[in-house]
């Protein structure tokens, strides 16, 4: 039996004029750590972009270099840049078989994508993948409604919380921030 790496917690919030993004360093192999701090944030677009990643991380790095050419084909529309690349991970064999999440912002925008076709806007603007992502999620949404913290205070306690429930999210968390 082959055993799979299991990668990360990636956290994503829109607070007021800022969105940040964030995710933890752990990489797993079966139950051994393998790497304590992958770096599973890009800025893409000279930084007018961020773009998380969780899964397989030879599959996140193909998803991510042909998001990037998507972005690069439409520069100012993370939107239209998502959908064309929905397509090609849907329509093309060989990008069917990638294990991989990604979500990306522009600041104003924030979007999930998924290997099913996937193109999903959330409506408070909180997106969580991974495994640690629905407890990133959950702690989110709570500091989001009955804090005053922001963005990237809320998203660096949410994957703090993620970080002691789930075995594959540590706490070496990094956190990027963009302007609406």
């Amino acid at each position: 039996m082959q055993e799979k790496f299991h990668a990360t917690t990636i956290l994503t919030v829109k607070q007021g004029d800022r969105v940040a993004m964030g995710g933890d360093g752990q990489v797993t192999l079966g139950s051994a750590v393998m790497k304590a701090d992958a770096m599973k944030i890009r800025k893409l677009l000279g930084g007018k972009v961020l773009c998380g990643f969780a899964g397989s991380s030879a599959d996140a790095f193909a998803l991510l270099e042909r998001f990037e050419q998507q972005l690069k084909d439409s520069p100012n529309n993370i939107v239209r840049a998502s959908i064309e690349l929905a397509k090609l991970w849907r329509l093309d064999k060989s990008l069917r078989q990638l294990e991989a999440l990604l979500t990306v912002t522009d600041g104003t925008d924030i979007l999930l994508l998924s290997g099913t076709g996937d193109v999903i806007q959330p409506t408070d603007g909180i997106v969580g993948i991974g495994s640690g992502g629905n407890y990133a999620i959950a702690a989110a949404r709570a500091l989001k409604q009955h804090s005053n913290l922001s963005a990237a205070e809320i998203v660096q306690e949410s994957l703090t919380v993620a970080a002691g429930i789930d075995i594959y999210t540590n706490t070496n968390i990094t956190v990027e921030e963009l302007s609406v």
